[in-house]
């Protein structure tokens, strides 16, 4: 049996079910009851448990061979409650016995500082090695799902904003579903002991996204970039709590002074193109097929 957290979102989807094509057991967790049946209709066991209920998540992953977790991004809180939960889960892993838990980290997760939201997964990467399971910590770089965030802006504005004054920087970006196809595959093949991974997908400037995302849409877009000064206030007016808007724009520093680098145990590349990404973002938000 694989217990597979985060079942709702991007990476944990794709994980579990990639497990179950393959004909792999699994116990999916969801914090909303209402969640269940979907999952269950797939094959499934499900189970209802909160990240902050360590006792509870415990329970959902107790005799489990192997365990998928992941940190939540709660924008509204801060960093003690991130650390709370980061603590949680890593208890709840130590607590159930698992012996080899699968976790989604993040490049410069090394780093315990300077990151924004990052160093929160250091924080669980560390808590998680203390309780003595077997860890592969997956470090993928930027999202190429992070266009749903701009998206309103093309669609209604025909802008693509950039947060940094250069948009032809080169930077990794990953398909989310290269993540959970790559937890799935550690969970059915652990390694001997615990390690970091780096996932190195394609590269791309923000300008070719912005060109790509044009053609997908069947509209032209206007590249706008963000002085680091105005990035607080532009998130802010797209409505994010003050306290997650000055976690990104930690995180968007961190980035343009290069401080993000691949220093895993051990490297492994994926392939997905953005462009598949971009059109299932786009249908996924218009409901209709994209240009």
């Amino acid at each position: 049996m694989y217990t597979i957290t985060g079942v709702t979102g991007h990476v944990g989807s794709v994980t579990a079910q990639e497990l179950l094509d393959q004909g792999a057991p699994v116990r999916a967790v969801v914090r909303d009851e209402a969640k269940a049946p979907a999952w269950e209709r797939r094959g499934a066991q499900v189970v209802v448990a909160d990240f902050g209920d360590r006792a509870a998540l415990a329970a959902a992953l107790r005799g489990s061979a192997g365990a998928f977790v992941m940190l939540p991004t709660v924008p509204a809180a801060g960093d003690a409650e991130h650390r709370g939960l980061a603590d949680s889960i890593a208890g709840a892993v130590g607590d159930s016995g698992v012996g080899h838990a699968v976790m989604l980290s993040s490049i410069g997760a090394d780093l315990a500082e300077g990151t924004g939201p990052v160093r929160w997964l250091h924080h669980l990467e560390d808590r998680l090695r203390r309780t003595g399971v077997r860890l592969t910590a997956l470090r993928p770089p930027h999202f190429q799902e992070k266009v749903e965030t701009v998206l309103p802006a093309a669609l209604d504005g025909g802008i693509y904003p950039v947060f940094g004054e250069d948009a032809d920087v080169r930077t990794p970006m990953i398909a989310t579903r290269d993540i959970g196809k790559a937890a799935a595959a550690a969970l059915l093949a652990p390694p001997p002991a615990s390690e970091t991974v780096d996932l190195l997908p394609p590269e791309y400037t923000e300008r070719e996204v912005a060109e790509r995302l044009a053609a997908v849409l069947g509209k032209p877009l206007q590249v706008v970039t963000i002085p680091q000064a105005g990035w607080i206030d532009a998130m802010l007016q797209a409505g994010l709590p003050a306290p997650f808007a000055h976690e990104l724009a930690a995180l968007y520093a961190a980035e343009q002074h290069g401080l993000f680098h691949p220093r895993g145990d051990r490297q492994s590349a994926v392939s997905t193109e953005i462009d598949e990404t971009l059109r299932h973002v786009v249908g996924a938000a218009t409901g209709r097929p994209a240009a």
